[in-house]
C-alpha cells in the first residue's frame, strides 16, 4: 500500500488523484446503495386477485381523484344571484317614454292636418313616432310594435294614452320591484298579463297593446353574478383536501380482487414493477456527488503534505466503504427481525479509527456521511426517505466517541471510552422509545439495552482489532502508538535513562526544540519528539565514548587514533537502527536513528587526522547516511547539533545563540544534508526562529542570589 501510495504521487497530481479516488468511491457506494432505494414492487395485472396484503410504502396524492371531486364540489355551487332595481325603473320609464313620443307625434302632426290629408297625415305620424322609438332604442331599451299597433296607439284620445301609460307603469314597476330570475320571466309577464287585463283604467280597444307592452317589459331582475359565482366555486374548491394515499395505508388485502381503482392506486405509489421511475436513482446520484464534494472540499484545503493528505484520503475511503458493507450485511438479516437492526451497527468504530489515524475534523464530517447512509440503508417500515432514529444514532454515537477519545493516551483506554460510548447510546434509545410512545414488551427492551452496549463494545474492539493492520498497510504511526512509546518506563528508555543519564538528557532537550519547530511548520511534532527519544541509543552500546556521558572527567578517545574514534563515533547511528529493529520498534524510529546525522562529517576527529595525514579522505569521516528524507528527521538532525553547541557555551546570550544556530543551519544546507528531503528555505528560517526562542527559554539568565552569610 505504500509503495501504490508513492506511486500514485508520482505520477498524478493531487487534485487529479483526489477526484479520481473519490470518483471511484462514489461508484461503489451507489452500487452498494442502488437497491436500498429502490423500494417494494409487484408484478401484478388488472383484475387478478391479489397474492399478498399490500400497503402504500409513501404518501402519495391521487391528483385524478382530487380534480374529480373538486369539479363534483364546483358543479354543485349555488349561482350567485344579484338584484337590480333599476331594471324596473328603466323599463317603467320605457313605457313612459314611449306613451309620451305617441303624444308628442299626435300634437306636432296635429298642427298641420290642414296641410295633409287622412292618409298621409296616418303615414307621417307613423314614421315621425318610428323616429322616436328608435331614440330609445339606440339605448338598447324598446317595445317593437307593428304598423296596425302604431296606428291604432296615434287614433287614441291624448286622455285614454295617459290613462293607460299611468296604469302600465304603475303595473310593471310594481312587478320589476321583486326579484325576477330567468325561470321566472314566463310566470311574471303571465303576471302582469292578468293585471292588465283586470285593470279599470285602461280602455277596452287598448287593452290587447296594453299587454303586449307589458309582457314585453318584464325582464330578468336577478341575475347571475358570475364574479361572485366564480369566487365561490374556487373557494369550494379550495375547500376540497386532496385525496391522499397515506403512508402504511391498505391498498388491497389479499385475495381482494385489483379493480380500476386499486390497479391506479398501485400505479401512482410506483409499486408495479412495470412502473419503475428513475427519480430515485438521480436522487441518490445526488446525494452521492454532494458527500464526494465535501469531501472534496476539505482534502483540497487541507493544509498538509502531498503525501500525508494522500494516504489519509485512503484511509478515509477504505473505512468508509468498509462501513457501508457493514450496514448492507446487516440489513440482509433485518426481514429477520421486528426490532430496529440498525441500533446494532459499530457506530462508534469509524470516527473512532478515523480520529486516532487522521484527525478529528474528517472523523467528524465521515460521521455526518456515515449517518446520512445509514439511515438509507437501515430504512425499514414506512419512513419516507430516510430512518432518522438511525442516523441520529450514528451521529450521537460517533461524536461522543470523539470527543470521549480527545484525552486517551493509551490503546487501553479505547475499550474505557467505549464504555462511556455505550452510555450515550443507552441514552438516546430510551429517547427514541418514550418518544414514539409504543408498549414494547421485555423482549424488545432487553433487545435495545443490549444493542446499545454491543455497538460501543464492538467498535472500541474493532478500533483496537484494526489498528494495528491498518498502521502496517499504510506504513504509519498512530497517536495512541507514538504516546505509548513516549512512555519513560518504555524498557528501551528506562535502559537508555539507567546506561547513558546525560544521552537520555540531551534526547529530552533535542525533542523539545524539534516538537516545537515541527509544529511551527505543520510537520509531525509528536513523531519528531518520540524520535528524538531513541535517536542515540546506539550511545549504549559504548556509553562513555560521548562526552555528554563523561561525568568523571576523563575521555577515551585521548588514548585513542583519530581513526578508532571515528569509528565508535559513527557506529552509533547504525548501532541504534539495529536496536530498535531487534526490538520491533516503528520503522519512522529506526529512520531517525539512522538518518538524524544524514552524511555530516565527524569534523572533529577528521581535522584531528588531518594534522597527521593531510591527504586524509573526507568521505572516510562522514556518517553512513542515507540524507534525511523527512522534514521531521531534517529538524531533528538539527536540534542535535544546535543542542550539543548551546550546552557547550560557556555563556550563552541571545545574540550568541542565534548566530550558533544560523550559522548551524547554514552549514547543514552547504553541506547538502536537506537535499533528500522537502524542507523549504521559508521552513527553515521558521524553525531557526523557534530554536532561538525555545533555547532563550532554557538559556535565559538568572539572578545571582548573595552568598549566605
Amino acid at each position: 500500500m505504500i509503495n501504490f501510495i508513492k506511486t500514485l504521487h508520482q505520477y498524478v497530481r493531487f487534485p487529479l488523484l483526489l477526484a479520481s479516488l473519490l470518483a471511484i468511491t462514489g461508484i461503489i457506494q451507489f452500487v452498494l446503495m442502488v437497491r436500498d432505494i429502490e423500494g417494494e414492487h409487484y408484478d401484478l395485472k388488472l383484475f387478478q386477485l391479489s397474492p399478498d396484503t399490500i400497503r402504500s410504502v409513501k404518501t402519495v396524492e391521487d391528483t385524478e381523484k382530487t380534480d374529480e371531486d373538486r369539479e363534483r364540489v364546483a358543479s354543485e355551487v349555488t349561482p350567485v344571484y344579484s338584484f337590480s332595481p333599476d331594471i324596473g325603473k328603466n323599463q317603467a320609464a320605457v313605457i313612459k317614454s314611449t306613451f309620451d313620443y305617441i303624444i308628442e307625434v299626435k300634437e306636432t302632426i296635429g298642427n298641420e292636418k290642414k296641410k295633409l290629408n287622412k292618409d298621409s297625415l296616418l303615414v307621417e305620424e307613423i314614421k315621425s313616432l318610428r323616429e322616436k322609438l328608435d331614440e330609445i332604442d339606440t339605448n338598447g331599451q324598446t317595445i317593437r310594435f307593428t304598423t296596425q299597433e302604431l296606428s291604432t296607439l296615434l287614433s287614441q284620445d291624448e286622455q285614454d294614452l295617459i290613462s293607460t301609460r299611468d296604469a302600465l307603469t304603475s303595473i310593471v314597476s310594481k312587478k320589476l320591484s321583486e326579484p325576477i330570475r330567468q325561470e321566472q320571466v314566463t310566470d311574471a309577464k303571465a303576471s302582469v298579463e292578468k293585471s292588465v287585463r283586470d285593470s279599470f283604467t285602461i280602455p277596452d280597444n287598448l287593452r290587447a297593446i296594453a299587454i303586449t307592452i307589458s309582457r314585453s317589459s318584464i325582464v330578468e331582475t336577478d341575475k347571475v353574478d358570475s364574479k361572485l359565482t366564480k369566487e365561490r366555486i374556487e373557494q369550494e374548491k379550495a375547500n376540497v383536501d386532496p385525496t391522499r394515499i397515506l403512508q402504511g395505508q391498505i391498498i388491497v388485502q389479499e385475495g381482494q380482487l385489483i379493480d380500476r381503482d386499486v390497479y391506479h392506486q398501485l400505479e401512482i405509489t410506483g409499486m408495479l414493477s412495470n412502473n419503475h421511475s428513475v427519480k430515485p436513482i438521480v436522487g441518490l446520484g445526488l446525494f452521492i456527488l454532494l458527500q464526494m464534494a465535501f469531501f472534496y472540499a476539505v482534502f483540497y484545503n487541507w493544509k498538509a503534505d502531498t503525501k500525508l493528505k494522500t494516504r489519509n484520503l485512503m484511509i478515509t475511503i477504505i473505512i468508509y466503504l468498509s462501513s457501508i458493507v457493514v450496514m448492507k450485511l446487516l440489513d440482509l438479516v433485518s426481514s429477520e427481525f421486528d426490532v430496529m437492526i440498525g441500533f446494532l451497527f459499530p457506530a462508534a468504530v469509524v470516527p473512532m479509527l478515523i480520529r486516532v489515524l487522521v484527525n478529528e475534523r474528517i472523523a467528524i464530517l465521515t460521521t455526518i456521511m456515515t449517518a446520512a447512509v445509514g439511515g438509507i440503508v437501515f430504512q425499514e417500515g414506512y419512513s419516507s426517505v430516510i430512518q432518522m432514529e438511525v442516523s441520529l444514532y450514528i451521529i450521537f454515537s460517533g461524536f461522543s466517541s470523539i470527543y470521549f477519545m480527545r484525552n486517551a493516551k493509551k490503546r487501553s483506554s479505547v475499550m474505557s471510552n467505549s464504555l462511556y460510548v455505550s452510555a450515550v447510546n443507552i441514552a438516546f434509545i430510551a429517547f427514541y422509545l418514550l418518544l414514539s410512545q409504543s408498549n414494547y414488551g421485555a423482549k424488545e427492551l432487553i433487545y435495545y439495552l443490549i444493542a446499545a452496549i454491543v455497538s460501543a463494545i464492538l467498535s472500541g474492539a474493532l478500533t483496537l482489532g484494526l489498528l494495528p493492520f491498518i498502521e502496517s498497510a499504510f506504513g504509519m504511526l498512530s497517536t495512541y502508538r507514538l504516546i505509548e512509546l513516549s512512555n519513560p518506563n518504555h524498557p528501551l528508555l528506562k535502559k537508555i535513562l539507567v546506561e547513558t543519564p546525560g544521552t537520555y538528557h540531551h534526547s529530552v532537550m533535542v525533542a523539545n526544540l524539534a516538537d516545537a519547530a515541527c509544529e511551527a511548520i505543520g510537520a509531525d511534532g509528536l513523531l519528531a519528539r518520540v524520535g528524538c527519544y531513541y535517536h542515540d541509543i546506539g550511545k549504549t552500546k559504548r556509553p562513555a565514548f560521548f562526552v555528554e556521558n563523561q561525568m568523571s572527567g576523563i575521555n577515551p578517545h585521548d588514548q585513542l587514533p583519530a581513526k578508532t574514534s571515528r569509528d565508535i563515533i559513527i557506529a552509533h547511528a547504525e548501532d541504534g537502527a539495529k536496536i530498535l529493529e531487534q526490538h520491533k520498534m516503528p520503522k519512522e524510529i529506526v529512520d531517525i536513528a539512522r538518518q538524524h546525522h544524514g552524511t555530516s562529517l565527524v569534523k572533529f576527529f577528521y581535522y584531528k587526522e588531518k594534522e597527521n595525514n593531510p591527504d586524509v579522505d573526507e568521505f572516510a569521516y562522514r556518517y553512513a547516511g542515507p540524507k534525511p528524507q523527512t522534514k521531521e528527521i531534517a529538524i531533528i538532525c538539527v536540534a542535535d547539533s544546535v543542542e550539543a553547541a548551546v550546552r557547550s557555551m560557556k555563556n550563552p546570550t541571545s545574540e550568541g545563540i542565534q548566530q550558533l544556530v544560523h550559522n548551524i543551519v547554514q552549514d547543514k544546507l552547504q553541506d547538502g544534508q536537506f537535499d533528500e528531503c522537502d524542507l523549504s528555505f521559508r521552513e527553515l528560517k521558521t524553525v531557526e526562529h523557534v530554536f532561538c526562542e525555545t533555547l532563550n527559554g532554557i538559556f535565559h539568565s538568572r539572578i545571582e542570589y548573595p552568598k549566605p552569610k
